[in-house]
């Protein structure tokens, strides 16, 4: 599939961040690409018409191209046959259907793939790997499962060998349940922090980590395997894995940091089995940010992609990835960053990081519980310590699929309180932001936790402290 200009690719659910990137990949490749969803918000609508690719909504039968050559559908709820007529008339009409890794699969055939796996972590590793690759003058193919800042773009195809791409442990489809990352043909891994994610998919550990066990099958004798030391599962995987490997972590691993300087600017020195390598300097806030650095540099440095020199420049002009710890305005005193809040894990790290860089700050976190790991009932009792730190926890009205087992926005705030953080419950955005203005101060920093739109208050809150304490008042 390398090349195939003048076919026609259309997308079923090209809002999502995964196939937005793979609808670019096949426009680099020649394709041309349509696509169509329920609804399609910023930043994916921004991307999508950056790239020139046209979307329809909402979903119809009309929408699929009469001489298409390829249907890609994508993995959610509503893209199903029984109550989608837009897919029942995809599989009724004989074209060939694939889901957006086995696009990838197709792609990076002729390439010698690099695979990033893991619980939490893996954007910015992508990000980052693209990135020194590029900076190092490899030209590599990537795809990167967020929209980054650093590189620009978040999937292209390049004259290099190597191609970099996120691999989820999700299903493909919803017509094969095999992971994502199965059907991406590594030739190498690097496996960030592990830890149970995805209940309604994998109910025990045991299941989440089989699939991690079966993509380190797919290596070969002479494959890399680099694997971090935290995470609450990633001991448990590094004891079992018998292919050869190198670790990675902040103070454990073949390659660790050592004398972190903390500050707007974070330095640090990447040391191999005692030895130190090179310092680096970041602008990405927090310890996991710091990790993912380390990560990509045994990697790289294990497989001699890039000299010391190159890291140090690569690090230091990465800006990240668009809703993983990045600052939304510069036009206000009160700091305001976006973690990405899947997941208990990413939300605690993402407030360690705010912690960290703003001690003595008062937190005031705005969380959407948009996915299913926070919604189930199972999960209550993360919240006891979900927003340990902060100031005040606002809990904007969760989507709700109409299920008995779902938690609703008072009981959430009901544990979280019991856990010993303030909260409040805030049903629209107008509550919200009502809320906040009412608590704001100059001296506070705000974080924004979700995977959703969050009812624009992502927007609106970065606005409303730009006009309340504008940077101009320093």
């Amino acid at each position: 599939m390398a090349q195939e200009k003048g076919r026609k690719a259309h997308f079923i659910g090209i809002g999502g961040v995964g196939m937005s990137a793979v609808a670019k990949l096949l426009q680099d490749s020649g394709w041309e690409v349509s696509g169509s969803d329920e609804a399609v918000y910023p930043p994916i609508s921004t991307q999508l018409s950056s790239y020139g690719i046209a979307w329809s909504t909402p979903y119809q039968p009309s929408n699929i191209p009469e001489d298409v050559d390829l249907i890609v559908i994508g993995k959610n709820a509503k893209l199903v046959a029984e109550s989608n007529e837009e897919v029942a008339a995809a599989y009724a009409s004989g074209k060939p259907i694939k889901s957006f890794p086995d696009v990838l699969g197709d792609l990076s055939q002729e390439k010698e793939t690099v695979v990033v796996a893991g619980s939490y972590g893996k954007s910015t590793s992508v990000a980052l790997l693209a990135h020194c690759l590029e900076v190092a003058g490899g030209d590599p193919s990537y795809f990167i499962g967020a929209v980054p800042i650093t590189p620009t773009t978040s999937a292209r195809i390049g004259a290099g060998r190597l191609f970099v791409m996120e691999g989820d442990e999700y299903p493909a489809s919803n017509t094969d349940s095999r992971s994502k990352f199965l059907l991406m043909q590594p030739a190498h891994t690097l496996v960030t922090p592990l830890a149970h994610d995805h209940f309604n998919i994998f109910p025990t550990t045991e299941d989440y980590l089989k699939p991690f066990y079966e993509l380190t099958e797919l290596l070969s004798e002479n494959a890399t395997l680099v694997v971090a030391t935290s995470g609450t599962l990633s001991r448990v995987y590094l004891s079992t894995i018998k292919h050869p490997h190198v670790t990675y972590g902040i103070a454990e691993g073949d390659y660790h940091a050592d004398n972190i300087a903390w500050g707007e600017h974070t330095s640090f020195d990447i040391v191999h089995q005692g030895e130190k390598i090179v310092r680096v300097q970041t602008s990405q806030l927090g310890e996991h940010n710091v990790e993912n650095i380390v990560g990509v540099a045994a990697f790289l440095f294990t497989r001699n992609l890039v000299t010391p020199e190159q890291f140090v420049t690569a690090v230091a002009g990465f800006k990240g990835v668009v809703r993983r710890m990045d600052r939304k305005s510069d036009q206000t005193r009160v700091p305001i960053f976006e973690g990405f809040g899947s997941s208990y894990e990413k939300a605690k790290s993402a407030i360690a990081a705010m912690r960290l860089h703003f001690p003595t700050r008062p937190l005031r976190i705005v969380f959407e519980p948009n996915t299913i790991g926070w919604r189930a009932r199972a999960s209550l009792v993360q919240y006891d310590d979900a927003f340990e730190g902060a100031a005040m926890a606002y809990v904007y009205n969760p989507p709700h699929d109409g299920k008995q087992t779902e938690l609703s926005t008072e009981e959430i705030v009901e544990r979280v309180v019991q856990g010993g953080t303030p909260a409040v419950a805030v049903h629209t955005p107008e509550e919200a932001l009502d809320a906040i203005e009412k608590d704001l101060s100059s001296g506070d920093c705000i974080l924004l936790l979700s995977s959703g739109p969050m009812g624009g208050l992502i927007e609106s809150i970065p606005h409303l402290a730009e006009e309340r304490f504008p940077a101009s008042g320093k």
